[in-house]
């Protein structure tokens, strides 16, 4: 296997020769080399949780192979000989092993080390390098978390000229994990929970990077009145010393010979380790980002050591603000109304993900909530070219326990430090309909635990709006509600009863509107300081889903209940759902083809 080329290349972008796809799951990228380890690997499942104890590390004979990167369930099927069917309903334990040539180093030996990258991988993954344990750069021996990305530094002088490595992932049905909608010990298999998808899910690589460096996360915030941008920046130092950052920002659509629109160096000495550094740059006459202009400009950002050397990485970026002020939701200053669409990716590979968000933006929408799950981190880079809003949210726990807010806490920040580069994430959930915190209402302890979080977002991450527990039982403390948006799950199929739980919204109703009260906590008056949004409705499928007959009438109903809710003081809406997973029959979009099963701009309000 020989490493990939460069993947991205400053000196030679142009105008009319656009930067090649970044083909690995991130949004920063570098110009280096890589070593994809992706593919076929060894596999066996430790049934009786052995392996630690027989030092499976240090070898062992596999019985099985399985396809990197894909789950433990499809390659505990396929080493059974089953076409489907759940596979563990307790705790799994599986391990992966295989070989790779020591790859070339494309930076100098004296400066560089390999790193090693999972894009994903868990809920609880160790990982040996011929037969040594390894320790992540934030010196975890057992990493925890499934959604997001880690890395270990390995020493290039360590490597033979054939090296294994081994991977041992375990995971179990335990309620206090963040786990979206993937069965639990709680929520069993059916309805709206769904197969467990787990383990190796996202791409391994290896590649040069220097020991002093920039790491790949970038934090975008715009203050869009004065087009300042703060960049908030990641370095990991194995040399204390003085060094330079030097930020230079280039219009991608310019040939690549063209002068930045701005730079400023950032002198400064640092120790050795990791530090977080915060940089403000002036971007004039920067053209703000938007659905409807999507503009981005590259960021060029550099470590300079004390001899000149210079390490770099680079991402796209975009200015924009958000804000939830009175009735409105305002971008850029100016209100938007939010046509959203509910989605739910389940195991969709990265390429049906690519057709289902070109299809929700035929549709119409310029928001997609996707649904409690971790994604590819390229879907976000397409948000962003398409000009497509983004509501995240953290897969939630199933219980609510010190330990399920200790590991959501955890799940929250990781999947933030990866994410915040991106202009089109604009609102996070923390919660969803009471799961994981199923004692809000009685319960001051977890009340304290969202508004402390909530706290925390809106002075660490300033760039997006925040809901605390999506549908109802949002937090008050003191008359004040601890979410940016007041959000209502409100589910009939009859016009005449939409129309009343409406009604009910905008006059501000807070019991007996959506199945639980909206506001829980001390008492809440709405009075129109807060923007209304009915973040779920429809889920109209066919008629053996509780829905219309045909596409036909179903198209009708959709346009008939969107036309109520742009007809009330309602800042934005999300429909349920885009496509089809498991046992939820209500998606307008074929999840494999990305074709749509009504008109094209069915859930465009229009301005």
């Amino acid at each position: 296997m020989q490493p990939h080329p460069t993947n991205y290349s400053t000196s030679t972008s142009r105008a009319d020769q656009p930067a090649p796809a970044n083909l690995l799951p991130r949004a920063v990228l570098r110009p280096n080399s890589y070593l994809l380890l992706d593919g076929s690997w060894h596999f066996a499942h430790d049934v009786d949780d052995q392996g630690l104890i027989h030092n499976w590390a240090q070898g062992h004979r596999y019985e099985h192979l399985a396809q990197w990167p894909g789950s433990v369930e499809t390659h505990l099927r396929e080493a059974r000989g089953q076409q489907e069917g759940s596979t563990w309903q307790d705790k799994v334990v599986v391990w992966y092993e295989r070989e790779f040539d020591r790859p070339t180093m494309d930076v100098p030996a004296a400066r560089s080390m390999l790193q090693l990258t999972f894009g994903a991988c868990g809920h609880e993954t160790r990982v040996w390098l011929n037969g040594q344990l390894l320790k992540t750069i934030e010196g975890e021996e057992v990493h925890y978390g499934e959604y997001t990305s880690f890395t270990y530094e390995l020493d290039a002088a360590a490597l033979l000229p054939v090296n294994r490595l081994t991977v041992r992932i375990a995971d179990t049905m335990d309620a206090d994990l963040p786990r979206g909608k993937q069965e639990s010990h709680v929520y069993k298999r059916g309805g709206i929970w769904y197969q467990t998808y787990t383990g190796a899910v996202r791409s391994v690589w290896l590649e040069t990077v220097e020991q002093n460096r920039l790491r790949s996360r970038v934090g975008v915030v715009s203050e869009v009145e004065d087009q300042l941008v703060r960049f908030n920046l990641t370095l990991r130092l194995h040399d204390a010393g003085d060094y330079v950052i030097r930020l230079q920002v280039f219009d991608p659509t310019l040939p690549g010979d063209a002068p930045p629109l701005a730079a400023s160096d950032f002198p400064l000495y640092m120790a050795a380790g990791q530090w977080q550094q915060r940089l403000v740059l002036e971007v004039p006459e920067a053209r703000l980002w938007a659905p409807e202009s999507p503009n981005r400009y590259r960021l060029v950002a550099q470590l300079i050591d004390a001899n000149g050397y210079a390490a770099r990485i680079e991402t796209l970026f975009g200015l924009r603000k958000i804000e939830a002020r009175g009735r409105h939701v305002y971008l850029n200053n100016q209100p938007v109304y939010l046509d959203g669409i509910l989605y739910q990716p389940g195991e969709a590979t990265y390429e049906e993900m690519q057709r289902h968000m070109h299809a929700m933006k035929a549709l119409g929408c310029n928001l997609v909530r996707v649904h409690i799950a971790g994604i590819d981190p390229r879907i976000y880079n397409l948000a962003d070219e398409l000009g497509l809003l983004l509501w995240v949210e953290v897969p939630s726990p199933h219980s609510s326990t010190v330990r399920s807010r200790i590991n959501h806490s955890a799940e929250l920040l990781r999947m933030l430090t990866l994410s915040e580069t991106h202009p089109s994430i604009i609102i996070w959930s923390l919660y969803n309909e009471d799961w994981g915190v199923q004692d809000i209402a009685t319960n001051a302890d977890t009340r304290q635990y969202i508004i402390d979080t909530y706290h925390f977002m809106q002075i660490a991450f300033p760039q997006f709006l925040v809901v605390d527990n999506d549908g109802w039982h949002h937090v008050s403390y003191t008359g004040r509600l601890k979410s940016d948006l007041l959000t209502a799950h409100l589910y009939t199929p009859d016009l005449g009863r939409w129309q009343e739980l409406l009604d009910r919204l905008v006059r501000g109703e807070l019991n007996g509107t959506a199945a639980y009260p909206l506001v829980v906590g001390d008492p809440f008056f709405y009075r129109h300081q807060v923007p209304l949004i009915v973040s779920e409705w429809g889920g109209f499928g066919f008629s053996d889903y509780g829905g219309p007959q045909d596409a036909g009438a179903r198209t009708a109903s959709i346009s008939a209940f969107k036309q109520e809710l742009r007809r009330r003081p309602i800042a934005g809406d999300v429909y349920t759902q885009a496509t089809n997973i498991e046992d939820e029959r209500n998606g307008l979009i074929d999840p494999h083809t990305g074709a749509l099963s009504v008109p094209a701009g069915l859930l465009a309000s229009g301005k």
